[in-house]
């Protein structure tokens, strides 16, 4: 269909209307003005008249989009002209002029997925990744894509958008950022703000089978633990850092539960360190029997203390962060990672004791998944678990 640039039959100056030309109009086409706003005038089939229809008309992050602004006279060449000039503003900045017709009270992706990370917070342990790896995942993978879109606009064309590239070499990641993005897409419709979740199981019919193959941590042999311990022991790494690998080996606990330990926690005289609920995965707290080494390695800790009343403090009076246990068996060519030892201490429970399972469980703080059984079992087997954490240290250490 052609443009016209103004019309010959009014007054209006190159390139423009004016109101009298608008009203009047019925030749059908594309009439153009400023700011990238057009006039269309096409022929009704329900109807059979003139209809008018407002344009704007302009680039979008390099692409040319049309965008309808509603149709004459129920928005005025002034009204339209006005949108026009601030469409084109906008974009011109790098925005996308669509945000300004959102409605104010629908939140953008971005918006909503703050708020969503806010509702979770409360629940996260403390010190956990879950936040952080939240927002990274979203940063990267989600925020290019959705970040500016209203919670409203949001297709399931849009969510395939964002996993598709990545599903076969990152397929855990987008299996995770799937389910960040249909936490958020979940709290939209329950604010009324939509009626369906694009990232639910209408997806799933869509997305390809399978996948990568899982990856598990890296972990030694257990033949290989005492070795490594050695290593670190003799190394001048950083020593809190150090003392915190070794104690975490010997208790087969998870990283933050180390890094965050603080000595209120501990009972030397019992020679039991309790970590609070808030701080474990299961959201229980855990009694941890603590063997001859693991007591020696605390005393040395107290021995370096900063007053912090973190048992494994950092250089700045906070928790180690955990790349920097991470990057300290690294740099020591330990093939591993830190929580890779939990398995290396199951293997050897498996291997090399004859320690019943739901002790070996227990002792790495795992929750029963027979909730009969569970319901059923009280006690967390604790003297049996000393026994064992006793001979892990003399496995291990010597």
């Amino acid at each position: 269909m052609a443009v016209y640039s103004g019309a010959a039959s009014n007054t209006a100056k190159p390139g423009r209307l004016n109101a009298a030309f608008v009203r009047t109009v019925s030749r059908p086409g594309v009439y153009g003005d400023q700011h990238g706003l057009r006039l269309r005038v096409y022929k009704s089939r329900k109807r059979a008249s003139i209809s008018k229809q407002w344009i704007w008309r302009g680039t979008v992050n390099g692409n040319r989009r049309d965008i309808g602004l509603g149709g004459f006279p129920w928005v005025s060449l002034a009204e339209a002209r006005q949108t026009a000039f601030e469409y084109r503003k906008v974009s011109k900045a790098g925005g996308d002029p669509k945000a300004l017709r959102r409605r104010p009270e629908v939140p953008t992706f971005a918006q909503a997925a703050e708020t969503v990370i806010g509702i979770h917070r409360e629940g996260w342990k403390d010190g956990g990744k879950s936040e952080m790896q939240w927002r990274a995942s979203l940063r990267d993978y989600a925020m290019p894509r959705l970040g500016r879109k209203g919670v409203d606009e949001i297709t399931t064309a849009d969510v395939m958008a964002v996993l598709i590239p990545h599903w076969h070499t990152r397929t855990e990641t987008m299996r995770r950022v799937r389910q960040r993005i249909g936490a958020v897409m979940k709290w939209a419709v329950a604010q009324g703000h939509r009626g369906d979740n694009p990232a639910g199981d209408a997806i799933a019919a869509a997305l390809p089978k399978g996948g990568g193959v899982r990856q598990h941590q890296r972990a030694l042999p257990f033949r290989e633990v005492r070795a490594a311990l050695a290593t670190v022991r003799t190394s001048d790494s950083y020593r809190p850092a150090a003392l915190a690998f070794e104690f975490l080996v010997l208790t087969a606990c998870r990283s933050g539960e180390v890094r965050f330990a603080t000595w209120d926690e501990i009972d030397f005289a019992s020679a039991t360190w309790t970590i609070p609920a808030r701080r474990m995965k299961a959201r229980r707290e855990h009694r941890v029997p603590l063997s001859a080494r693991a007591l020696k390695i605390l005393r040395e800790a107290r021995e370096l203390g900063d007053g912090s009343g973190l048992i494994f403090p950092s250089q700045r009076a906070r928790a180690i962060h955990g790349g920097t246990v991470s990057r300290l068996v690294r740099e020591l060519g330990i093939d591993a990672v830190p929580h890779g030892f939990r398995s290396s201490f199951r293997d050897w429970a498996a291997e090399c004791t004859d320690v019943p399972r739901e002790v070996c469980e227990l002792a790495l703080a795992h929750v029963n998944s027979d909730r009969v059984e569970a319901a059923y079992r009280r006690t967390d087997l604790f003297d049996r678990r000393r026994a064992l954490m006793e001979q892990w240290s003399e496995f291990v250490v010597g």
